[in-house]
């Protein structure tokens, strides 16, 4: 089976690392991945996404047009890729900074106020690793502990951001739940 997850945000929210640290999941659990970014050439601010290929099958293809799931950080990257998503996917919604939803009754939309739980766990540059927990946590696309290793290991330079980012998983995989 085949999932294709959309990361889409302003540069500097760390899109690009959410995906980057979900295709490490995927490959731990031997399975199939692509990971193809893009992002404008400002280098803060600008518009950033990259989508992610999980596969238990070979990949015929790593450009996705219309995606199983995104994960929306702001509004324009909603508005721009809501309706690209195949019925029956993960839609969430940065709610500290969307404060709409997707217009879809046929996926399973869920709003974390993703920068808010970050500024509570210790730092709200880690609202991107609270919003990759809650959509994993939300669609079980990888297993959530083989993500937490893989959390680990990107910040194993950075030991002192471990904790940090392990509360930030905790409280986003909570917030998916109660949602």
């Amino acid at each position: 089976m085949q999932s294709e997850v959309m990361f889409a945000g302003f540069g500097g929210q760390g899109i690009l690392l959410s995906a980057k640290i979900l295709a490490y999941a995927a490959m731990k659990e031997g399975l199939e991945v692509a990971w193809v970014p893009s992002y404008g050439p400002e280098m803060r601010g600008g518009t950033a996404y990259c989508t992610v290929v999980v596969s238990d099958k070979l990949i015929g293809s790593p450009i996705i047009r219309h995606p199983m799931h995104l994960v929306a950080m702001n509004r324009p990257s909603l508005e721009k890729f809501a309706p690209m998503v195949k019925p029956n996917g993960v839609i969430l919604i940065n709610s500290s900074l969307i404060s709409i939803d997707s217009g879809r009754d046929d996926v399973d939309e869920i709003k974390v106020s993703v920068n808010e739980i970050a500024g509570k766990a210790g730092s709200v540059r880690s609202a991107n690793i609270v919003a990759l927990s809650a959509f994993v946590a939300r669609s079980k696309i990888v297993n959530f502990d083989i993500l937490r290793e893989c959390v680990k290991k990107e910040f194993a330079k950075k030991a002192k951001l471990i904790p940090l980012n392990m509360k930030a998983m905790d409280e986003g995989r909570d917030a998916a739940l109660k949602n």
